[in-house]
């Protein structure tokens, strides 16, 4: 078969839609429970222009490659980085939405596989454009609800929404509290900045996929099922002494209490943490951290030995605190620093991982950025 023509040049890049960073709250956002995430600059950007056919034409200036699709793609069709985008075309339509073929042309900086979701920042680029192009009028949550089906539905991946309404809702130095059960944002300003602290995201370069891997799916049934147990519609509803009865009501009640105890705690620190942020008190903020960071470790175990390291070794060069960020099982770790540790710090990490023989983490420093919109 002759692979499709790329589609060059391509109209100016039209829409963009960032990557995001979680300060706290991992694996609550499908458990109902409380994210408190910020967009980052790093972002992906879109051109579209239309055609006069049903084709769907995908190019990826980061490959050089081009996926070629139609209007009509279902679950199953296009499958890699492409799905992101014919998932969203896949889910306009199954909304009852009429799009033209387009040719569509990506590019991003969101590091991949790093666990700050490089794939919403993608299919939520992807739904802006499509939006704009086939004048359908959808809101941000409407664009958001579209770029996650596109990743659940169409791609496979088990994620909730925490991603795709941090990407569209970012604002200028502000964090997001958000309650996916309602779907409530909430900004809250983040000052971390303005009193000389830094957040320094540390990249494994151990990759991970939600999509491909199956301990994030196989979290989000234990959770589900612990849930179910405790005749609760989702963990957000217990409180760590219900969590108490589990062992009783299962035979691998042990093992679940962990998993539910780590989504019960993890909601409250949300909470806690949004209260320190607004007092300013990053040590308490930098406390919440280290025991998130436990808490995935050993009762969610989604945590890996880099991540471990990369966390110990932040902490051991002088950051205030640390933790994994995102779906886990790989990707990065974020350490709150304040500025004249840094560079401190980060010797530390990159020595660590050249003891070990482990590839070079990639260290950088992320602010509270504009969400997703026109270019």
């Amino acid at each position: 078969m002759t692979p499709p023509a790329t589609p060059e040049p391509h109209p100016p890049w039209g829409w963009a839609a960032p990557g995001r960073v979680n300060l706290m709250g991992e694996h609550t956002d499908y458990n109902d429970g409380f994210v408190l995430p910020f967009a980052i600059a790093e972002r992906t950007k879109v051109a579209v222009s239309v055609r006069d056919d049903d084709l769907v034409r995908i190019h990826s200036e980061q490959t050089d490659e081009t996926v070629q699709t139609t209007t009509a793609t279902s679950p199953g069709d296009v499958d890699g980085w492409a799905g992101y985008v014919a998932g969203v075309v896949w889910a306009l339509r199954e909304d009852g939405h009429r799009l033209p073929g387009v040719d569509l042309w990506v590019d991003s900086d969101v590091p991949i596989g790093a666990g700050l979701s490089s794939s919403a920042a993608l299919s939520c680029s992807a739904g802006l454009a499509l939006d704009s192009v086939g004048e359908l009028g959808l809101d941000r949550a409407g664009v958001a609800d579209v770029a996650r089906r596109a990743e659940n539905d169409y791609v496979g991946a088990p994620t909730g929404v925490m991603d795709q309404l941090a990407s569209v809702h970012g604002r200028q130095g502000q964090a997001l509290l958000i309650d996916t059960r309602t779907l409530e944002v909430q900004h809250q300003p983040a000052h971390f900045v303005e009193d000389g602290l830094v957040l320094l995201v540390i990249d494994t370069r151990a990759s991970h996929s939600l999509a491909d891997g199956d301990g994030y799916s196989t979290r989000r049934r234990e959770c589900e099922l612990a849930a179910g147990l405790l005749g609760v519609d989702a963990l957000r509803d217990v409180t760590v002494s219900d969590l108490e009865r589990l062992p009783a009501l299962h035979g691998d009640g042990e093992l679940l209490r962990r998993r539910a105890r780590h989504v019960v705690t993890e909601n409250d620190r949300v909470l806690e943490c949004t209260q320190h942020m607004r007092a300013r008190d990053w040590v308490a903020v930098a406390e919440l951290f280290k025991a998130s960071h436990a808490s995935m470790r050993d009762d969610f175990e989604i945590s890996s030995e880099e991540l471990d390291a990369a966390c110990a070794s932040a902490e051991s060069g002088g950051a205030l605190g640390a933790r994994m960020t995102g779906g886990g099982f790989g990707g990065s770790a974020i350490a709150l620093v304040r500025r004249e540790q840094l560079g401190t710090v980060r010797g530390c990490c990159l020595a660590t991982f050249a003891g070990e023989g482990w590839q070079e983490p990639r260290l950088f420093t992320v602010e509270p950025a504009a969400g997703a919109g026109p270019l």
